[in-house]
């Protein structure tokens, strides 16, 4: 009896598509499938939210993060819900340091109506702020009588900036205020309902006009926003 012969078919051995080659073909069309839905993800990530690699997003508002406190005591900002807040990155041996006479002095008028002023040490700027952030809060409190919160040491730009100071600098997540931190005592003015109103440069003194109309008009304002 003859043998019947298989036709060879050039893909298989076996006269027909064999199995390893029906996997591999349904593998690459699965690979292909999920590189477009990934890249589809992506652009979705990229345009809706606002991902700026330091944790910050653009629908974020100040009330998002927290800070550690001297002792090391996590502070939710959310704590502040309500509040007006005057943000300052603030160092010991600066040229502007005596500008935290006139905070705390806007801190003593305004705290009633609902002002928080939040300190934020920072090392950045010609190693003005040395100090450990005990030896910083007793500075303070000696040479100026501060009572309003200041934090831990943080930093304020570069690699190891803080999560805080990515949002209220970087374009991403602040165009209308963003832009690197250039000294010490820059000032960000956020509303109650948490977002960025206004920023006001080292040389703008706590008790300049301009300053002290924008806080007034945030604390009048339910939302803290400006009219």
């Amino acid at each position: 009896m003859e043998k019947k012969q298989i036709k060879h078919n050039p893909k298989c051995e076996h006269g027909e598509l064999c199995h390893s080659e029906k996997r591999g073909t349904l593998w690459r069309r699965l690979t292909a499938l999920a590189l477009v839905l990934c890249g589809c993800s992506g652009m979705a990530t990229k345009t809706n939210s606002g991902l700026n690699g330091k944790g910050a997003t653009a629908t974020q508002t100040v009330h998002d993060f927290s800070a550690k406190s001297h002792d090391g005591k996590d502070i939710a900002l959310a704590d502040y819900k309500g509040k007006v807040l005057l943000i300052v990155n603030v160092a010991s041996k600066c040229g502007f340091t005596a500008q935290y006479e006139g905070l705390q002095k806007l801190y003593e008028k305004y705290q009633g109506q609902g002002l928080m002023i939040l300190g934020f040490p920072a090392n950045d700027f010609l190693g003005q702020e040395p100090g450990t952030n005990d030896e910083i809060q007793q500075f303070c409190k000696l040479n100026y009588g501060v009572t309003f919160p200041v934090f831990a040491k943080i930093s304020v730009k570069g690699k190891d900036m803080h999560p805080l100071y990515a949002y209220l600098t970087l374009k991403e997540t602040n165009p209308e205020f963003g832009g690197a931190i250039s000294w010490n005592f820059n000032k960000f003015l956020i509303g109650r309902d948490g977002k960025i109103l206004a920023r006001f440069g080292s040389r703008i003194k706590p008790e300049d006009k301009k300053l002290v109309e924008a806080i007034e008009q945030a604390l009048q304002s339910p939302s803290g926003k400006q009219d």
